[in-house]
């Protein structure tokens, strides 16, 4: 996608909106997910969801669990308690955000 760099400083937000409506996720089932949702607009590349993802688990926001599936180790990534406040905070900012893009960009939008 062309645009794929305003969808970059969303990726944490993603994440966390992701695990707070599925209790735990492994990486590759969160860049099919998304995938899915967006009809194939927006691809998130495991060069960019891993570092992320580990940055998120060293700040105590997600936290691991490793299971075994099909013989094969899979590392699944859950919300900690600060990552369902941080989710909290994180969706409120975007809404935010959202909000003040339509009024800039659909003056109209913000009047009624």
């Amino acid at each position: 996608m062309s645009n794929s760099k305003l969808y970059k400083g969303s990726l944490v937000t993603i994440i966390l909106k992701l695990l707070s409506e599925q209790e735990k996720m492994y990486g590759y089932e969160m860049t099919q997910k998304v995938k899915a949702l967006t009809q194939g607009e927006l691809n998130i590349t495991e060069g960019a969801l891993y570092p992320a993802l580990h940055k998120l688990e060293a700040e105590g926001v997600l936290e691991v669990e490793v299971l075994k599936v099909d013989n094969r180790l899979r590392k699944y990534y859950k919300l900690t308690e600060k990552g369902k406040e941080e989710t909290v905070s994180k969706l409120a900012e975007l809404e935010a955000y959202i909000r003040n893009m339509q009024v800039l960009f659909n003056p109209k939008f913000g009047l009624e």
